[in-house]
């Protein structure tokens, strides 16, 4: 088996590398079980306060799935629907992460890959990545599942731009159309997404994982429940509110604990 999911783990975040440079990233399924496993486990742990996802090399961010594996893994239809299952699993970890997730782009962000990226809270980019899904010439098509994430992620007329022509998007243009939200020179690209992991770390990291699942919360259709309009108002009685307020009253930098 070619590539590995690493993950690095410091203080207060953690980084994973989807890593497999020969083939550009791509993921196969034993990667793709391996990612969900590392987002579980870091999205359970309650000292993180962020995750970056990235790509090992400077060539791709990845590449989508590992075509090498298709003839045996995904020959036909029911064969194909367990293989995409594992994808899925990630798919959703990654979707419902309490902790923000910062997607550090380089290079190629195409298919699944592309996928992964769509379901980060942030994404940086260098000014020469591509983005794309040319399914289309693999003759391959979107699930339910994976074209509601892509609608949610770019919207319907770029969804079906990206999906009906199969071309790339450059960097200016992924921005134009909201699929990254920063793009940075490769000369200022590390110290891009340290700045942006130091904001989000710095910050009360309650906060950070209430706005998350507001955010996600209101994704879905059906009314906002009387408990459920009352939850924001619960961070008035956490530590981290008092030591938030009290540093900014004395001109002080807080020291957010988390509770």
């Amino acid at each position: 088996m070619t590539g590995t999911i690493d993950v690095q783990r410091h203080a207060r975040h953690a980084v994973i590398t989807l890593n497999n440079p020969t083939k550009r990233n791509a993921l196969s399924q034993a990667m793709f079980i391996a990612l969900g496993s590392a987002l579980a486990e870091l999205g359970s742990d309650t000292s993180l306060r962020c995750i970056v996802l990235t790509g090992a090399g400077t060539q791709a961010f990845g590449s989508g799935g590992d075509i090498e594996e298709y003839a045996q893994k995904r020959a036909e239809k029911r064969q194909a629907m367990v293989y995409t299952e594992d994808g899925y699993r990630t798919m959703r970890i990654l979707r419902d992460c309490p902790i923000p997730v910062v997607a550090a782009i380089r290079g190629a962000c195409v298919g699944g890959a592309f996928q992964l990226a769509g379901l980060c809270d942030i994404r940086l980019c260098t000014d020469d990545s591509r983005f794309g899904l040319p399914l289309t010439k693999l003759g391959l098509t979107l699930s339910y599942f994976e074209m509601e994430n892509l609608r949610r992620y770019v919207g319907r007329n770029t969804a079906a731009e990206l999906l009906l022509e199969g071309r790339l998007l450059a960097a200016p243009e992924a921005l134009a159309k909201g699929l990254v939200h920063r793009v940075v020179s490769a000369a200022e690209f590390d110290d891009a997404v340290a700045k942006t992991v130091a904001r989000i770390t710095q910050g009360a990291p309650l906060a950070a994982r209430a706005h998350k699942k507001f955010l996600q919360r209101l994704d879905r259709p059906e009314p906002l429940s009387p408990a459920e309009l009352d939850e924001p108002y619960a961070c008035f009685d956490t530590e981290d509110y008092r030591i938030g307020y009290q540093a900014f009253i004395g001109g002080k930098t807080p020291e957010f604990v988390g509770r």
